[in-house]
This record gives structure tokens, sequence and C-alpha cells, in this order.
């Protein structure tokens, strides 16, 4: 896995403009967990790589940055609550419960926006992000993509799923 981040991290500079890769190893190293995080992250389509550094913590962020929402991660719905609320055609899981299984978080609106900076991603499929509570309250959730050379947010119900639906990650290490 290791080799595999560095030859992504070494063809995608355009993402981490002045980290070297010494630094994010060391990282690696001092947080064995979260090899496996990323692991579980490759296994379902992500393909991580390193998206920046959390200036207070100077934490390593790992993004999801394949070409499209992540095929394992595809045909589900928002949430827990709105998975117990479908009656009929339920999907086989949901986003968050799926992301909170993995160790990851579902990426914010502002950092879907960062990501759709370091490249294009999204442009056949969409993903959910972090929904502000009142609107999650009245049933509904937020997904993007990027469309005509934009990126658009959207709602739609939690309940909702759809096969080119899933969700990006992000870690901290």
């Amino acid at each position: 896995m290791i080799d595999l981040l560095k030859q992504r991290f070494d063809k995608n500079m355009q993402r981490h403009q002045g980290l070297a890769w010494n630094a994010v190893l060391a990282r690696l190293d001092a947080n064995g967990g979260k090899a496996a995080v990323l692991e579980e992250m490759e296994r379902t389509g992500g393909e991580p790589d390193v998206v920046g550094v959390d200036p207070t913590s100077g934490a390593i962020v790992f993004c999801d940055c394949s070409p499209e929402s992540p095929a394992g991660r595809r045909s589900l719905c928002f949430d827990q609550a709105a998975l117990e609320a479908r009656k009929e055609n339920k999907p086989a899981g949901s986003a968050v419960a799926m992301a909170a299984a993995m160790g990851v978080q579902l990426l914010t609106e502002e950092q879907y926006r960062h990501l759709q900076t370091l490249g294009e991603f999204d442009r056949k499929t969409s993903s959910w992000v972090q929904t502000p509570a009142d609107i999650r309250r009245q049933g509904g959730a937020l997904f993007c993509d990027r469309r005509y050379g934009h990126v658009f947010v959207y709602h739609n119900g939690a309940e909702s799923y759809y096969a080119a639906r899933g969700f990006r990650a992000i870690v901290s290490v």
C-alpha cells in the first residue's frame, strides 16, 4: 500500500505542492492504524492521495481522488435513519454508516470544492457530502458533482440512492 501511495503521490504533485514524501511517510509510520483505513479507501475504489496538511495539527490529509465517486461505495442512502425509513427497495447500507465503519469522514461542501481545485472529479457520478443538521432534520441531504465545468451542490431526500451516487472519504494522518 505504501508503494502505491508513493507512486500516486509522485504522479500527482499538483495536489500537494511543497510537501515531501518523507513527511508523509513519517506521519504514516507514526500512525500505523491509518494504513488500514487507507487500504480500505483503496479497496473500495477511492484512490486516496494527499490533498493537504491541516494547518493546526500538521496532520497529512488524504482524500479519495478517483475520477468518479468510488465504485465500491455507491448505491447507498445518506444515513441510518434514511435507511430505516425506506420500506421497500432498501439499499445495502448508508454512506454515513459505511464511512464510520471505515474510520473516515464524508467530505464537507468546502472540502469537496477544494478537491475540485486539484482536478476534475465526479463528471459522471455524484457524491454525498456532510449535511447541516437543519436540512437533515427536514429529511434532506446534500450531494455534489461537477458538470459543465462547475461544481454543483444539490439536495435530495436522504433515503434516495442511485447507482451513480456514492461518497468520497477524507482522513487525517
